[in-house]
């Protein structure tokens, strides 16, 4: 009896493994590029951004594995914000021939600011030339940091209807602003614009006003058997967008497209556009020295601003918050970790939840625990 028992033990325990492993097979494998000139925080906050999709499983990938033909272990591979240039110096040609291949024979590319540079076909700078669009300013690429706004067309509400009538803003870093070129090795064949400018981003003196609106913002384009999609602003780093990224890479992979928690989806977080002069960067300069004051108040005070300007390194700030001696900061890190949905900094909220002593403070770290670690 006691053999029978453990017989049909190891059958139920082969039933589970194999059935975990079907489901596993039936998720989309996606690797997020990690070589020089990917900029370690993009590198997280993707990483992060694409957890809302239960449906994927997130790796990284080097150079290197491009190189040895690991490519093709995953459906959609991103090259996210950082330099597209040092992106494509660290790939090297033999790679970028890899990459090519990948998309040709169906995979997905997606590429997040300096990604698009890198899979665009522009003149004069070094790219893949696997999208067939070019950036329209490159003499005037360093643009700046901004909250932007943008606009979907009639193609792009197919893949966000969630977007349909919303004002819809993204955080913003130099990134391209695109025109169709058929000037590319790939040739122009499916550009669908997706999104528009609708900010002026013409935040430097000295920098052409009218540059930006209603040029191409977020792109997709059918190459060989595969998809790309590249997008000017950064959706894993703007709160209530982050759900923009898993979509991004199920269109690329020609999956279907899924909804996600409501809770995620909050474009309505923004009503306007924000652009940093050197004034408002000196501002929130000033605000980063107040939160190493001595005094609390002068701590709350600067997250508040920081906060009010949709400071993207502010909202990174609040995490050595969490270790603060005064309660009251601790609380208000935890609360605006919660409403920028900074998932990146569940390690740190769980370890202050851990060795919290105040009552009302631990409440707040537990929702914010509970909010984050919930998909």
């Amino acid at each position: 009896m006691k053999k029978v028992l453990t017989i049909i033990s190891l059958l139920i325990s082969l039933l589970q493994c194999k059935s975990i492993k079907t489901e596993e097979n039936t998720k989309l494998k996606v690797a997020i590029f990690n070589g020089l000139g990917a900029s370690e925080t993009c590198i997280s906050e993707t990483y992060e951004a694409l957890k809302i999709d239960t449906g994927i499983i997130t790796n990284y990938i080097s150079a290197s594995e491009i190189n040895l033909g690991k490519i093709q272990q995953y459906d959609v591979v991103i090259f996210p914000g950082g330099s597209a240039s040092n992106q494509l110096n660290n790939i090297g040609e033999q790679s970028a021939e890899k990459i090519k291949e990948f998309i040709k024979n169906g995979g997905g590319l997606v590429g997040i600011c300096a990604g698009g540079y890198l899979l665009s076909t522009t003149k004069n700078y070094p790219s893949l030339e696997i999208v067939s669009a070019t950036e329209w300013d490159r003499k005037h690429y360093d643009k700046g940091r901004a909250l932007v706004e943008f606009k979907l067309t009639d193609l792009g509400l197919e893949v966000f209807p969630e977007l349909l009538n919303k004002k819809c803003f993204l955080q913003y870093f130099d990134g391209p602003v695109f025109m169709p070129s058929d000037s590319g090795k790939s040739g122009l064949q499916s550009y669908k614009e997706f999104a528009i400018y609708i900010s002026d981003i013409a935040i430097k003196p000295d920098y052409p006003i009218g540059i930006t609106p209603g040029k191409t913002f977020l792109l997709g384009e059918n190459i060989g058997k595969g998809k790309a999609m590249v997008i000017a602003g950064h959706p894993e780093a703007t709160p209530g967008m982050r759900w923009m990224l898993p979509t991004m890479v199920r269109w690329t992979a020609g999956k279907e497209l899924i909804k996600y928690h409501q809770k995620w989806i909050n474009p309505q977080m923004y009503d306007s556009a924000i652009f940093y002069s050197t004034e408002l960067i000196g501002y929130e300069k000033s605000n980063f020295w107040k939160l190493l004051s001595q005094k609390p108040q002068d701590k709350l005070e600067a997250m508040h601003e920081l906060q009010k300007i949709k400071s993207r390194q502010g909202v990174r700030w609040n995490i050595g918050l969490l270790r603060d001696n005064s309660k009251e900061v601790r609380a208000l890190a935890a609360e605006l970790i919660l409403k920028n949905e900074y998932s990146a900094a569940i390690k740190d909220i769980e370890n202050a939840l851990n060795i919290e002593t105040d009552s009302l403070t631990k409440i707040t770290l537990q929702k914010t625990f509970n909010y984050l670690k919930t998909f």
